[in-house]
């Protein structure tokens, strides 16, 4: 006979099919994404340089004459990064800078360019001309000029990404536990730099029968996203060696009171090192060097060229 109990085993299991499709379709949407991101005009694969100042005048151009070689095909000189202190001053070439070359969008002038320390760039001036994006970035107490093409071949001849396929199992809810007042991280990078960065708290979880803990770096104030740099023990083979990366909201009840935090480890992807040698990407944490297997999320890059 039918009752109420079979009746409740079909909603139930109707519920969760539906909420498994519509997970699986979220994080397709997500992945897709993550593609597009990388391709874009000025994405991470377009980079093809990261040029190191002096201190004092840093000509850049595609004439051979330039300490900043350019991509051929560009102008021969574009203009003259000065290095004083911490100041970065753009100044013209001989001959004055070229009428399409242009500063955060406006015709190139001699101009102070502003950096933000370490890995806050997105407000740093973009210095373009035709397919060319440049940035003038600070880490630690070096600046260096990035260089991204839209023609460059890692862009040109992308062929897509290599993921794990997805599994539930690791879409873990976290005890959230706030640090009052909070903590603050030094993070070295890959080329021996170091910045610190405010940790909220940390995420605490049980996976395959062990506790682990996760801190996050608080990257952008302007923004409500939380940034995990870890790596587990798929580093020594399918995945990217240095780390992975894991983008996240904010907890339930906020960052500075108890509540809990999903951590989709699906969602899982390649640092910006992955795909040029050109980035200047950190190491995790001791705390966030996981002994335990995360065979979810984006695979090595490499390994598909």
């Amino acid at each position: 006979m039918f009752n109420s109990f079979h009746l409740f085993s079909i909603v139930f299991t109707y519920s969760a099919t539906a909420q498994d499709v519509s997970w699986r379709h979220e994080l397709a949407g997500w992945r897709t994404e993550r593609a597009a991101e990388l391709q874009k005009p000025d994405g991470w694969l377009s980079v093809v340089g990261l040029e190191w100042l002096d201190s004092g005048d840093n000509s850049f151009g595609s004439a051979a004459d330039n300490k900043i070689h350019l991509p051929a095909g560009g102008p021969d000189h574009l203009g003259v990064l000065h290095l004083q202190g911490t100041t970065i001053t753009l100044n013209p070439p001989p001959g004055g800078f070229p009428k399409d070359f242009l500063v955060s969008g406006k015709p190139a002038q001699p101009q102070e360019l502003h950096t933000d320390p370490d890995r806050g760039d997105k407000n740093n001036p973009r210095l373009t001309i035709g397919t060319l994006n440049m940035y003038v970035v600070n880490r630690g107490d070096r600046f260096a000029l990035r260089v991204k093409d839209a023609k460059a071949a890692a862009r040109v001849n992308f062929q897509g990404l290599n993921w794990f396929a997805p599994d539930r199992k690791y879409r873990v809810t976290t005890k959230w536990i706030p640090y009052n007042p909070q903590k603050s991280l030094t993070l070295t990078t890959l080329i021996g730099t170091s910045y610190a960065r405010p940790v909220p708290g940390t995420a605490a979880f049980t996976l395959d029968g062990k506790t682990f803990r996760l801190e996050p770096i608080f990257e952008d104030p302007s923004e409500p996203k939380l940034h995990f740099v870890l790596r587990d023990t798929t580093s020594t083979s399918t995945t990217y060696g240095a780390c992975r990366f894991l983008y996240t909201g904010f907890p339930t009840s906020g960052l500075d009171k108890p509540g809990e935090l999903v951590l989709d480890f699906n969602r899982l992807e390649n640092p910006p090192c992955a795909y040029t040698p050109y980035a200047t990407c950190p190491l995790p944490p001791p705390g966030n060097r996981l002994g335990v297997a995360l065979p979810v999320g984006e695979k090595r890059y490499h390994e598909m060229r």
